[in-house]
């Protein structure tokens, strides 16, 4: 589990627009956990918050312009169990129930599933079941409450084949347990997150491993005013 304390970063009008940030950082690439901190117009707004990410960790989204990979490091692919790293929108939310979240609503039903078929024309699309069945899809309503709520990560949005599905912010399985590739927490932290985001401030996420933070572009995050303290 990283143990890091963000003392102060200052944000600053961005090539995105974004004036709502939520940054995940990872101890490293392997991590199974990390901790998300929230930004509106320079300042923090919520502490921050232990979340779980993908049960291998991070691994790079192949479209990311941002940061300088080594190439040694991995880049995300379907089924890796890795969770993508990198910078993504965050353009749309779900859930069980009907809600008042800011961001557009997919309300879940028994019909709605997230198409994790690479070779399916609706591959990494959140549909209403088709009449020919695709290969491999998730319910969006389970038996769990683990996409009670939810936030859509907009990672591949041009869909490319076998670069990875079905992102989301959702509740976690239970404390420490790692994802398929999402990003995961307590429901009444995402809750808080949910009711916060606002599609008028162009909602981000930008999640990576510690070592990336100082490589954050000036036009995302001014670096200037970042330091971190080992606990």
């Amino acid at each position: 589990m990283i143990k890091i304390f963000l003392i102060f970063i200052l944000l600053q009008f961005n090539i995105l627009h974004a004036r709502q940030i939520l940054l995940v950082v990872s101890e490293n690439f392997n991590s199974t956990k990390a901790k998300l901190y929230t930004f509106e117009d320079s300042k923090s707004v919520f502490r921050g918050i232990d979340v779980n990410i993908g049960r291998n960790g991070l691994a790079w989204d192949g479209d990311d312009k941002y940061f300088h990979h080594d190439k040694k490091e991995p880049l995300k692919r379907e089924g890796d169990g890795k969770s993508p790293a990198g910078v993504f929108l965050l353009k749309s939310s779900f859930g069980y129930e009907d809600n008042d979240f800011l961001l557009p609503y997919i309300k879940s039903t028994t019909e709605k599933i997230c198409v994790d078929d690479a070779d399916s024309d609706f591959y990494n699309r959140i549909i209403d079941m088709p009449k020919e069945q695709p290969k491999s899809f998730e319910n969006m309503k389970r038996d769990d409450i683990q996409y009670k709520i939810g936030v859509v990560v907009d990672y591949n949005p041009n869909k490319v084949k076998n670069r990875g599905s079905c992102i989301f912010l959702h509740v976690q399985k239970e404390k420490d347990h790692p994802t398929a590739g999402c990003t995961s927490m307590r429901y009444e932290d995402l809750r808080k997150i949910l009711k916060w985001l606002d599609p008028n401030k162009k909602p981000l996420l930008i999640q990576i491993p510690k070592n990336y933070i100082k490589e954050i572009p000036k036009e995302l995050l001014s670096t200037d005013a970042i330091s971190f303290k080992k606990l």
